[in-house]
């Protein structure tokens, strides 16, 4: 039995497979990159079966941040051409969130610039717009900056589903990213999420200059954590940042760290997010194959995606199926309107 098959079965077991034994694979496995996905592939279909998750999300309140990610268009840092504005209205998050479930998204969420949110008129809309967001069948999820554990469980008890918070990177190589907060608060907000009770989305941003040691170390930390989703986002460089004259990953190099990502967090959502068109190009669906379940799909933040449509033409093609389609339940549903 050769390492692909070795750790491919290990993982299936659901004995993790260690970062050593990830930087293995990523490296031996690079010359038969269709196998490590073959293999990733099995892995996936082992635990989540035909079905991919959809999800969707707003840029609820946009720009002005207060911290210097390198990466982000939003930061107050740097001279970008990004819309600036306050928090949409309940009425504006709860329309989009159902344009969003009409184009197959299962899960919605709320997105906010800024470090964390403070306002208390703030809080009392995205409270509001969580509630809305259950009555018409999508689940509601978030992304508002840093949390305690007392607003963690207010946002489950008002309805929330999950609670988003990216890494973004390795702890070892975070300095390089961002130098206006502390790694550790990052974990702890995840922490205190999970301990509200709320299901918890947590994830990376690749293509900024991190080795695959660093992808791996996250992988690791996000093994430790035990968190439920993990976003997979590609550098899409935005001009006035640090980081926009980065050279993009070659697709293979993606698509090999999807499934090292795959094999060291075998049972959890795997969602490929922003920049995967760009990044992978026309091997998107290989992103699928190489252990994704879950798509962003629609538009990102700052940047378009693609049209809803064409990944579920992509799913089908795969001979795989929205989970929205096959757990299509909601209130217009119960009324005889379905819409999919």
């Amino acid at each position: 039995m050769d390492l692909i098959d070795k750790l491919k079965n290990k993982a299936i077991s659901k004995k993790a497979v260690s970062a050593s034994e990830a930087l293995e694979l990523f490296i031996e496995g690079s010359s038969k990159a269709l196998r490590v996905m073959a293999a990733s592939s099995e892995i996936r279909e082992h635990f989540k079966g035909k079905e991919i998750i959809l999800c969707g999300i707003t840029n609820a309140k946009s720009g002005k941040c207060s911290e210097d990610c390198k990466f982000c268009a939003q930061s107050s840092y740097y001279p970008t051409d990004v819309l600036s504005y306050p928090l949409k209205t309940l009425a504006e998050m709860i329309t989009e969130a159902n344009d969003a479930a009409r184009s197959g998204a299962e899960f919605f969420g709320i997105v906010t610039s800024g470090k964390r949110i403070k306002a208390k008129k703030e809080w009392n809309e995205i409270f509001k717009a969580v509630k809305g967001m259950n009555k018409i069948g999508v689940k509601p999820c978030a992304s508002l900056g840093l949390i305690d554990v007392e607003k963690a469980k207010e946002l489950k008890a008002a309805g929330l589903f999950r609670y988003h918070h990216n890494l973004e990177t390795s702890r070892s190589f975070f300095k390089n990213i961002c130098t206006t907060h502390d790694y550790e608060e990052d974990v702890e907000t995840i922490r205190n999420a999970k301990k509200a009770g709320l299901s918890v989305c947590a994830g990376a941003l690749f293509g900024m200059g991190e080795s695959i040691t660093h992808r791996i170390e996250l992988a690791a930390t996000l093994q430790e954590l035990n968190v439920d989703s993990v976003p997979l986002n590609i550098l899409n460089p935005i001009k006035g940042t640090p980081l926009s004259r980065m050279l993009p990953l070659s697709p293979l190099e993606i698509l090999m760290t999807i499934a090292v990502f795959r094999f060291m967090l075998p049972d959890k959502d795997i969602k490929l997010s922003g920049g995967k068109e760009k990044n992978l190009r026309q091997l998107l669906p290989l992103g699928i194959i190489a252990g994704a379940n879950s798509l962003m799909t629609g538009n990102y933040l700052t940047t378009t995606g693609r049209d809803s449509k064409l990944d579920q033409e992509m799913i089908a093609d795969l001979g795989l199926i929205p989970t929205r389609e096959a757990n299509y339940c909601t209130c217009e549903e119960k009324a005889g309107n379905h819409y999919g």
